[in-house]
């Protein structure tokens, strides 16, 4: 189902007040005029039987057993107004009273499957609030703007994360993308989420956390294999992880597992971090070297990180070509510098994959953008100050 139900419902009000009733008494009343107003032998009274039809998916079920009602005496009035030889007589009748029936009937199953699907979007909102946390706007003393777009429009929620956790050791982030989707994805994204909201607040240094994320990927894996879902035991993730130091305002430590880098983009111009050499989150066997590096990066005052997923990546329009993430975010930034204030480079983000992929998502996407404030960077101690959770 494309539409959304509360979308559907509020369409059909005017000031508060529902209008649903409205279509389904014009046709009744036009009908009727008709009738009354052509010649007797073109009779078109027992084309009433569409108002409780129509009536029966935009109404009630209150609202259609009314105009089933309504269309059977308004056939009764106009079928005995006429001579005898002009009445449509019993059959007609009999349809017009079945057919109000079974609109009634079909208007029932309508209203349970919607309140069925209402009831799961609200628990697909709640899984959603669970994962993927709600962040206040001055969380941990950093600006930040995020927006999650499903590909699934019914489910709602998919492998995207991402969170903000300060702590006494400074304040992390971290973005990313579990492989696959359904389900399985969501397990794993609130599973890593978990580890990183308690080894992000008590671990001093952030390649512990990053090894403490690696860890739960596997002990997740190997949970699911225990269950005897094969087809999940090889899942893994994508992820950046950032930290902001306390004691450096003019840098962010980064630790990437084979993300996309993110983009660091300020009024001056925006530039890419180098591809990062780490593994996806559960692959940590296969590399060579060990763990990825952290790597501190110079973030000056202004300046934004902006990570997204592969919903933004593998966006393609109707040509096959990728959307220009960089090339759009540096045109705009020479348009306006104000775009890389973080709210409106996601708009800018959100918008420009919805526009270039026609609205069609092809994966789950999400937009993610944070800074320190400018007092931060400057010294400020006042922009120290975080909530801690």
């Amino acid at each position: 189902m494309k539409g959304d139900v509360r979308s559907r419902g509020e369409l059909l009000r005017i000031r508060g007040r529902s209008v649903a009733w409205v279509p389904p008494l014009l046709l009744l009343a036009g009908i009727t005029l008709i009738d009354f107003n052509t010649a007797g032998e073109f009779r078109m009274i027992t084309w009433v039987v569409l108002v409780p039809g129509i009536a029966a998916a935009i109404c009630g079920v209150r609202g259609t057993a009314v105009f089933a009602v309504l269309a059977l005496l308004t056939y009764l009035l106009a079928d005995t107004s006429y001579p005898n030889r002009y009445q449509s007589g019993l059959p007609d009748f009999l349809l017009v009273g079945i057919g109000g029936v079974l609109a009634v009937l079909a208007c029932a199953v309508r209203v349970r499957g919607e309140r069925k699907m209402l009831h799961m979007r609200d628990v697909a909102d709640t899984t959603r609030r669970t994962v993927l946390r709600p962040l206040p706007s001055d969380w941990a003393g950093l600006e930040h703007a995020a927006v999650y777009l499903s590909s699934d429009v019914d489910a709602r929620v998919g492998g995207d994360f991402y969170d903000i956790q300060p702590g006494p050791h400074g304040t992390r982030v971290l973005v990313g993308d579990v492989q696959g989707k359904g389900l399985g994805a969501v397990e794993t994204a609130a599973a890593l989420l978990g580890t990183f909201r308690e080894a992000g607040y008590h671990e001093p240094d952030l390649r512990t956390v990053a090894d403490r994320l690696e860890t739960r990927m596997l002990r997740h894996r190997g949970h699911i294999k225990a269950l005897g879902r094969g087809d999940e035991e090889h899942r893994f993730a994508t992820a950046v992880l950032l930290g902001f130091p306390d004691d450096v305002p003019d840098a962010v430590d980064v630790i990437v597992f084979g993300h996309d880098p993110p983009l660091i983009v300020g009024p001056d111009g925006v530039r890419q971090l180098p591809a990062g050499e780490g593994l996806p989150l559960g692959l940590a066997e296969l590399a060579a070297d060990g763990p990825p590096p952290v790597r501190r990066v110079p973030l000056a005052a202004a300046e934004t990180l902006l990570l997204t997923t592969d919903g933004v990546t593998e966006a393609r329009d109707a040509e096959g070509l990728f959307y220009p993430l960089a090339a759009e975010v540096t045109d705009a930034v020479a348009a306006d510098p104000r775009t890389a204030e973080p709210r409106r480079l996601v708009d800018l983000v959100r918008d420009g994959t919805l526009r270039h992929c026609g609205g069609r998502l092809a994966d789950d996407t999400t937009v993610f953008a944070v800074r320190r404030p400018a007092r931060q960077q400057l010294g400020d101690p006042a922009g120290k100050g975080r909530l801690q959770s």
